[in-house]
């Protein structure tokens, strides 16, 4: 498998669109390498790791409404989240311009 990343931090956490976790999740669990291709410019070596990635949401009202009807109460809480965090645990490698990078990461 192979995916981007829109943020890489220090330790090799990264930030992906949602649903790259899962995917992580799935290469792990069948023994499948995990490799994340992303420009240089994507580390940011001043982020220890994932957990201080901002993680942005999306409009609450896509997942309150399916083809223009609402099918959840307004003031029902939603989580949309348009990223998630990949751990490093789970990548087998990261690809940039400058090579191929491996834990323990050191860009």
């Amino acid at each position: 498998v192979v995916t981007g990343a829109d943020r890489i931090a220090a330790n090799g956490d990264t930030a992906n669109k949602i649903g790259t976790y899962s995917l992580a999740v799935l290469a792990r669990h069948h023994r499948v390498p995990f490799y994340v291709a992303a420009p240089f410019s994507t580390i940011d070596p001043a982020l220890p790791s994932g957990a201080g990635i901002p993680i942005e949401e999306r409009d609450p009202a896509e997942v309150r409404c399916v083809g223009g009807r609402q099918i959840a109460p307004l003031e029902s809480p939603v989580y949309n989240p348009a990223f998630d965090v990949t751990p490093a645990a789970l990548i087998t490698a990261i690809v940039t311009e400058r090579g191929v990078f491996r834990a323990p990461y050191r860009f």
